[in-house]
């Protein structure tokens, strides 16, 4: 959909007419909601707390997944493979080295990168439903691995104890402490993929996603570029997994599975794919049903009796896999391309319907 700019307002400079937010009324309240963001334990309980951490982790892991899918046309299902990845190497890197986060999160993201580089060479060579089944080997092989290699360090299947991350005197170990490390985290990862998605890089991506014979004639070198979609998303995915296993203090090779794999692309497709805004939209609105589907449990108990001891765990996929269909049926562009209807027809009034 072509941007509509409201009546009266002209591009002066080329900066101007590149940039992302335009008017000082925006600036303001990116910042309120930034301020908002960080002092959010001052106001809220802790339940609502761990909810915006949780929430936050996943858009982060949604973020590198949208320039892999969204903007590169490239399925995965291995995402939640690359956040065991990046877990582990934190987790190893602050618990056995005594390194510091600072550190250790991009050493993660880095590690869970170069492990997406080889499960994305298959792309070259196929694409569609046979790349997603070559990327679902990581689901399987990763696991499989942290499971029987290196026993000594990696302690088999009971996994590690993760150690609290402190930074500057500061421990993070509950959620209002590691809020500020997961808001930091994600402020970077939001500035940093909403301007890929502006680079000469991103506008590649596009490209082997509309048409990547066409890509290829215009000089455009597949596997190259491919590849570094495949290592951008590991990176997020890295990067999330870290945050993930230091929020909950454990991480074994049963942490991240295949069902999280898919909630993270359902997070996407709800969010709409190839938008800086769907990664929220999305893990927002999913993280909600899923909080919403703890709470319906007991009506869910009523309807099938017999199935008080796990209501909660049949209600979670039962919910979230009907809000899926839903919105492929309803939205199958995603909650941000309505949003943008929404501004156009806010644009464009009194003529907006």
């Amino acid at each position: 959909m072509a941007v509509l700019r409201p009546a009266g307002e002209f591009d002066t400079s080329y900066a101007y007419d590149m940039a992302s937010i335009r008017r000082r009324w925006q600036w303001v309240l990116l910042a309120i909601s930034i301020v908002a963001l960080y002092t959010l334990p001052l106001y809220a309980n802790r339940s609502t707390v761990a909810l915006v951490n949780r929430i936050g982790i996943a858009i982060i892991s949604v973020q590198g997944l949208n320039l892999l899918i969204g903007y590169t046309g490239q399925i995965s299902l291995g995402q939640a493979a690359f956040m065991m990845v990046g877990g582990y190497i934190s987790a190893l890197l602050v618990g056995n080295l005594g390194l510091s986060i600072v550190i250790a999160l991009p050493a993660a993201g880095l590690g869970a990168g170069l492990v997406g580089l080889f499960f994305g060479l298959p792309s070259l060579r196929v694409k569609g439903f046979y790349l997603a089944m070559a990327t679902l080997a990581a689901q399987f092989i990763i696991p499989w691995f942290l499971r029987h290699a290196f026993p000594d360090i990696l302690n088999e299947t009971q996994g590690l104890i993760v150690e609290v991350p402190v930074l500057l005197g500061i421990r993070f170990g509950d959620p209002n402490s590691f809020l500020m490390l997961t808001a930091t985290v994600l402020l970077i990862t939001t500035v940093v993929a909403h301007n890929i998605a502006r680079s000469r890089l991103g506008r590649a991506f596009v490209a082997i996603r509309d048409n990547d014979l066409a890509a290829e004639l215009l000089g455009v070198n597949l596997f190259r570029y491919k590849l570094i979609a495949f290592f951008l998303a590991a990176v997020y995915a890295g990067l999330a997994g870290a945050l993930s296993a230091h929020y909950f203090r454990h991480i074994n090779s049963e942490t991240f599975n295949l069902g999280d794999s898919i909630i993270l692309l359902g997070m996407l497709v709800v969010g709409g794919l190839g938008t800086s805004l769907g990664p929220f939209l999305g893990a927002i609105v999913v993280q909600l049903l899923i909080e919403g589907a703890t709470v319906l449990a007991p009506a869910f108990v009523q309807l099938f009796p017999g199935s008080e001891g796990h209501a909660v765990q049949a209600f979670k996929p039962l919910f979230f896999g009907l809000t899926l269909m839903l919105f492929l049926i309803l939205e199958p562009r995603g909650l941000a391309h309505r949003w943008q209807i929404i501004k156009a027809s806010w644009r464009l009034r009194p003529f907006s319907f």
